[in-house]
């Protein structure tokens, strides 16, 4: 089957209200695809799901090292975080050891989805600066591989050596050549992949340590994930929630227009869904369902219960519907 197959629904009382359709693929370490829902051959673009992708060369470089980058780091260079003063010091401060400031960033500013950061700002009179950006994090780690390089300032263009770095990796990685990029939120390349290219990267992320750099680099990349669930999204999030209800077991990213990876060391698996109208809660419910299906979720535990099925409720608080996975998936 290559058409893409009925995911979440969202019912309101009786009545079957919305339909999410998306494709979701699973692969193990060899690369072989061991579970599919629509098409695995899709080319889609995995957005900040690759982050962890492109933060290899960091590491692998020797810039990490150079640059005396802790767990903390590693773990902002893969985050989509939420700007609060847990994500913003921990930047600003790496920023500083640099030598650079804010202007360094060739991300936007962005207005902190944390709302006492935002609030902070408001109240200070103060505007968002690119520090607040959700993908800082990953900025700083290519700032710090463009100093370790002696590269220029200019590094989210394609032909600069870290974007080089970047794609080759990616390439390696996913085991295919990128048909081609867009320019991510962030003003970043984002390299175009299939499906199942997405899923072989996070499975060979699961693989981890192999005695090679590039193994190294990303068992190391995972740990710190694991261990910094908190700096990989925030409070409310669905990826710290998730990973902090799997016991840090599990490494999870999303991507904008409703991508979702996930990364599962103890089962040797990488996964990776992609809804198609680009709705978040269903990308949630999807990889929620998947976890719960390779066991390393509790489908009882809260994080997951408000992924899996809500409720759904209105302004006054009363229950109103559901949120649940369609019998066509996961069967």
């Amino acid at each position: 089957m290559t058409q893409a197959v009925n995911m979440v629904e969202i019912w309101r009382g009786p009545v079957l209200e919305s339909q999410h359709m998306g494709h979701a693929v699973v692969c193990d370490t060899s690369g072989a695809v061991v579970d599919m829902w629509g098409d695995p051959e899709l080319v889609m673009l995995p957005r900040s799901s690759s982050k962890m992708l492109q933060a290899l060369p960091l590491i692998e470089s020797g810039a990490a090292d150079a640059f005396g980058l802790g767990t903390e780091q590693l773990a902002l260079a893969c985050a989509s975080h939420n700007g609060a003063a847990i994500h913003t010091d921990l930047v600003k401060t790496w920023l500083g050891e640099l030598g650079l400031d804010d202007d360094a960033f060739r991300c936007g500013p962005q207005e902190p989805s944390d709302l006492p950061a935002r609030n902070g700002l408001i109240t200070a009179g103060e505007a968002p600066c690119r520090c607040h950006n959700n993908c800082s994090g990953k900025h700083s780690g290519f700032l710090t591989l463009g100093q370790h390089l002696g590269a220029g300032p200019e590094y989210v263009e394609i032909d600069h050596p870290v974007q080089c770095a970047v794609l080759e990796a990616y390439e390696d990685m996913t085991g295919i050549t990128s048909p081609g990029f867009g320019v991510d939120g962030c003003s970043a390349p984002n390299h175009a992949t299939t499906l199942t290219g997405l899923a072989r990267a996070m499975a060979r992320m699961a693989k981890g340590d192999d005695g090679t750099a590039r193994g190294k680099a990303a068992a190391r990349l995972v740990d710190a994930m694991r261990a910094h669930p908190d700096l990989v999204a925030g409070e409310g999030r669905a990826c710290t929630e998730l990973m902090r209800a799997m016991d840090h077991k599990v490494a999870i990213k999303t991507g904008a227009e409703a991508v979702f990876v996930a990364i599962l060391p103890e089962r040797e698996l990488g996964i990776a869904v992609k809804i198609v109208d680009g709705g978040t809660r269903a990308a949630e419910c999807a990889i929620a369902g998947l976890l719960v299906k390779y066991g390393v979720l509790d489908a009882a535990h809260p994080a997951a219960v408000k992924r899996l099925t809500g409720p759904i409720t209105n302004w006054d608080g009363k229950e109103t519907g559901k949120m649940q996975l369609s019998s066509r998936f996961l069967s």
